[in-house]
Formats: structure tokens, sequence, C-alpha cells
């Protein structure tokens, strides 16, 4: 056996088999753990997923309970609810529905249906017969579930009280149907049924394989083994509602078996034909390389961590000149490397340099343009006045002239200054609806015309702000209103064109709206009313939005605009009551 005289080949065979029968050993341990692994996470992530449908499906009936009861004590709608006219009724509802965006929202008063919104594949009839629609349900709150041909609708009803008189019931409701099927299934990764009573309403399933899951629906826990198509599903069956509730739904998760255990499979074999091919070129070539790449690459491995360390792209990977037994990839690694680091530097100069001229030549452009309007005026105004028959009144008109547009440039500049260089902010206390409110005078003395109607949020909590920037934008937002509404060839007719509100959107934020009922802004002309010296009208600057964004970001907060030809602009500035440092 000359194999084994050598020391050498006699280490190689023993290291080698030691390394076989060990990780052989490994592998059958890992595959039996990764099997049981694997199966267990199958039962978790149903479980999970199952959690996961219940709750989100418990979150978005309580966010729509609570705006109900929101809703069904506001004095606007039980103003509507008083009239029993269902016009006038739809009318108030139609608004309150496209703030709630619920999947049901209907008014009654005894056993007449004033509005009506979702649910349409029910009749009125069937609708009135829904549980927490008769009359005598509706001195008390019930959550209810209502079949429907194509799902199932969760419902809450709330009474409407009139002077301590129960006038009607607002009924608000979320949908369990095949769209929101397809919603849950993207989350979890799962296919989903819902059904009630030992029938499906809806899934994302196919609906010939329906009979063979609604026995499902009856189970309680873990379905180790179901069969569709040939593949084998794993499922579980979780009720949606409290014990008891009549007609509660039941949500079946179903993820298949097959595909994950197919997936193992193919991963044992990967993994151990990599371990055998591992083993043995790592066998044959690890020491005979190992010198020879591992201090280089630790040397470049060091500048990179440091590179990473420091952000300094500068750093250079140092390479030896003559060393005998370098490894030339390393060394042509180490050299593209410095290449790159140098060619990064270069570029990072010249980007620079190129954003520098590029903003110049901007703001170059749009102040040329914007004085010399102005120098014109000016221009034609001295030349009047070189005649020597130029009358008395006629130097009085060139001299206002003048006046207004060295006014005019000085308001320029001031406004390129102030866009230009950063804001700073004085953060303190301050009152959000006195703030409005002084802005609303304000607005109110600069020349505005038409009245704006305030409605302030009492809840609102003092707030950390620089209430002087914040009434600035509130002023500018405000005469960007009246100009609008002055605009229309005709003054709207009725409420206040222009209406001014504050709402507390959260725990941490709360919300600024501006409304008025103007000429609106165009579509292609919306996306571009936050660029600087963008403006449509004749005698602005366009840069006071511009401004007014640079604040409300500054101020941690965000504002947009919404807007619609002929029918009016919308401002809404979210705010946060502490900004964060």
């Amino acid at each position: 056996m000359k194999a084994f005289a050598s020391l050498t080949n006699r280490i190689f065979f023993a290291t080698a088999l030691l390394a076989i029968v060990t990780i052989a050993i490994a592998m059958y341990i890992v595959n039996v753990a990764v099997t049981r692994q694997a199966e267990g996470e199958l039962q978790h992530g149903l479980e999970e997923a199952a959690s996961l449908v219940g709750e989100y499906r418990a979150l978005r009936f309580d966010h729509f309970a609570n705006e109900a009861r929101l809703v069904a004590d506001l004095p606007k709608l039980k103003a509507a609810v008083d009239t029993n006219d269902p016009a006038t009724v739809l009318d108030i509802a139609s608004g309150y529905q496209q703030q709630l965006k619920a999947d049901v929202f209907v008014i009654v008063r005894r056993g007449r249906l004033l509005a009506r919104f979702g649910g349409g594949d029910i009749s009125e009839a069937e609708l009135l017969a829904k549980p927490g629609l008769d009359e005598a349900s509706y001195a008390r709150e019930e959550t209810a579930f209502w079949s429907a041909p194509h799902g199932i609708l969760q419902v809450v009803s709330v009474p409407v009280f009139i002077d301590r008189e129960l006038a009607g019931a607002l009924i608000v409701g979320v949908s369990l149907d095949s769209t929101a099927a397809a919603r849950f299934k993207t989350l979890t990764n799962s296919e989903i049924v819902f059904g009630a009573r030992g029938v499906i309403q809806a899934s994302t399933i196919d609906g010939s394989l329906w009979p063979t899951l609604a026995p499902l629906l009856s189970t309680r826990g873990f379905t180790p083994s179901v069969t569709l198509n040939g593949a084998e599903y794993i499922a579980l069956a979780k009720p949606l509602g409290p014990e008891g509730t009549p007609g509660a739904p039941t949500v079946l998760v179903l993820r298949s078996r097959t595909e994950q255990l197919r997936f193992l499979r193919r991963l044992h074999a990967l993994l151990g034909g990599i371990a055998v091919v591992a083993l043995l070129g790592a066998t044959l070539i690890s020491y005979a390389i190992a010198r020879s790449v591992t201090r280089p690459l630790g040397a470049i491995t060091a500048t990179m961590r440091e590179m990473a360390a420091t952000g300094d792209l500068s750093l250079r990977i140092p390479v030896p000149t003559d060393d005998r037994w370098q490894d030339e990839d390393a060394h042509l690694l180490a050299t593209t490397f410095n290449s790159m680091t140098d060619s990064i530097q270069r570029f990072q100069r010249e980007a620079g340099q190129r954003e520098r001229l590029s903003s110049l030549g901007r703001l170059s452009t749009v102040v040329a343009h914007e004085i010399r309007n102005p120098l014109m005026i000016i221009k034609a105004a001295l030349r009047g006045l070189r005649r020597d028959d130029v009358k008395p009144e006629r130097v009085h008109a060139a001299v206002r002239d003048i006046d207004e547009e060295i006014a005019r440039l000085n308001r320029i500049v001031s406004e390129v200054l102030d866009f230009a260089r950063p804001i700073k902010f004085d953060l303190a206390a301050a009152d959000l609806n006195a703030v409005a409110a002084d802005a609303v005078r304000a607005a109110a003395v600069d020349g505005g015309r038409h009245p704006v109607r305030l409605g302030l949020d009492p809840r609102i909590p003092p707030m950390t702000t620089d209430a002087d920037r914040l009434r600035q934008v509130l002023v500018n937002v405000l005469s960007n209103a009246v100009q609008a509404v002055d605009a229309r060839p005709e003054p709207p007719s009725g409420d206040p064109p222009i209406r001014l509100e504050t709402h507390r959107l959260d725990g941490s934020h709360v919300v600024v709206m501006v409304r008025d009922r103007g000429v609106g802004i165009a579509p292609e002309h919306l996306t571009r009313v936050f660029d600087p010296y963008f403006t449509t009208r004749r005698t602005g600057t366009g840069i006071g939005l511009a401004i007014s964004r640079n604040i409300i970001e500054g101020l941690g907060g965000r504002i947009t605009v919404t807007s619609q030809v002929d029918r009016g602009t919308e401002v809404r500035i979210e705010l946060p009551l502490q900004p964060t440092p």
C-alpha cells in the first residue's frame, strides 16, 4: 500500500475520511431537522396568516365603527335625517361615504331607507330585513354579519338621536369578498376562503373546488392534508367573529405542502452535492492557494472595511512591487479597485462642478427673466421724461411707475434670497387655531374681498412650531384662494367661497385645509405649482408656493394641492405636533 507510505498521504486520506463521515452525519441530521422545521414553520405560517386576516379585519371594522359613531353624532347628519327626505340625506351621506370609503353605508329611519351606498347585489327588501335594521334595534349599537351573493358583510348599526329622541340608524360595514380574499392572499402568501354556516361565500380558489373545501369550515384547528387538483395542502379554519354571533364567518387559510416539500427535496439533494464537491475541492486545493491568496485579500478587505466605516472613497490598496509569491488575481483586483477609486474621485469633482454650473445657469435665467420686464418699464418711463415739453402729470406717472417697478425688483431679489438661503426656524409652543385665525385676518387686511369660513378643531393641543413662518404660509395660500375666486367670471353663490379648517389627524399630527371655489388649476399645471417662478398669473412671481413648501417641509410636515378646473382647489398641510429634531 504505497499510497499510505507517505505521512502526507496518510494525513490527507485520514482527514478526508473523517470529513466525509462527519459531513454525511451532519447532512442527515440537518435534513431531518430541516424537514421537521419546515412542517412547523408551515403550521406557524398558517397561524400567523389566519391571525393577520382576523386582526386586519377587526382593525378595519373597528375603524369604520368608530367613524360611524362620530358621523352619527354630527349635527349636519342629524339635521338631514330629521328632514326624512331621501334626496337631502343622500346628498349629505355621499360626502361622509367618500371620506369613510366603507364597503356599506346605509341610513334608515323607521323602516324607511334614506340613503345607501354599497351592497348593490342585495335588494332593498332584503336589505331592510337584515339584522340590525329593524326599529327594535335602533336604540342600541349592534354588530351583525350579512350574507351576500358574492361575499359576507360585517356591519355595525349606530343609533342616530335628535334631541335625545331616536331618529334612525347609521349602518357602516366592510366586505369579505373575493377582492378582500385576493388582498389577504397577497399579504399572507396563502389561499384564502371565506364562508359562513358551512357555505363558501368568497375564495381565491377556483369555484369548482368549493364542495371539497366546504366541510372544512365546520372544523377547528389544522387539517393536515387536503388534496386539490393533485396537490396536497394543509388548512387552518378560524372563526372571524365572537362565539355565538349569528352568521359569524370563518376564514380558511391553505398552503401547499407539496410545493414546500418539493423545494426541500431539491434543497437536500443540492446541499448534498455541494457538500461533496466542496469537500473534495477544498481538500485538494486549499493548502496550495491559502497563503498566496489570504494575505493580499486580507489587505483588500481591511481597506474596504475602513472605506465603509469612514466613507472616504479616496483610500487605496497598497500593491507590493516585488513579491515572488504574489497572486496575480489579487494583484489585478487591487489595481482595479484603485483605478475605480480614482475614477470615483474624478467623477465626484466633475459632477459637483457641473451641478454648481447648472444651478447658477438656472438661477441666472430666472432672475434675468424676472428683472427684464421691470427694467424695460423703467427705461420707457425715463425715455418719456427726456422730452422738454413733458407735463407734470406725466412726470408724476413716470415716477410712480419707476417706484412700483423698483419695489417689484426689490421683492424679486428678496424672494430669490428667501428661496436660496436655508430657513432658520424659531420653534416654540403655539396654538394652531390662533395662528389660522390670525392668518385669515391678515389676508383680509391685505386685500381679501371674500369672507373665509373658519372650521377650527378645539381638540388640537398646543404644538411646537414656528408660528410666524406658518402664518406666512397660510396667508400666501389664502391670498392665492382669493385670487382664484376673483378670476371667476361670476362670483360663486351660497356659502363663503373660501374655507379654512383644522383637524386632529392622529396622535402626533394635525392637518390644515384651505378650500376655495375658484377657477381651479389645469391638470398640466398642477404638477408644477411648487416649481420656483412658475405662475399662470400675469402679476404673479411664482415663488410663493415654493417658499411655502420649503417652510412646511422644514417644519417636518407635508403640503399637497388638489384641484379641478371650474370646481376649486384644496391645499392640505399636514404638520407634526412635535417636529423631529
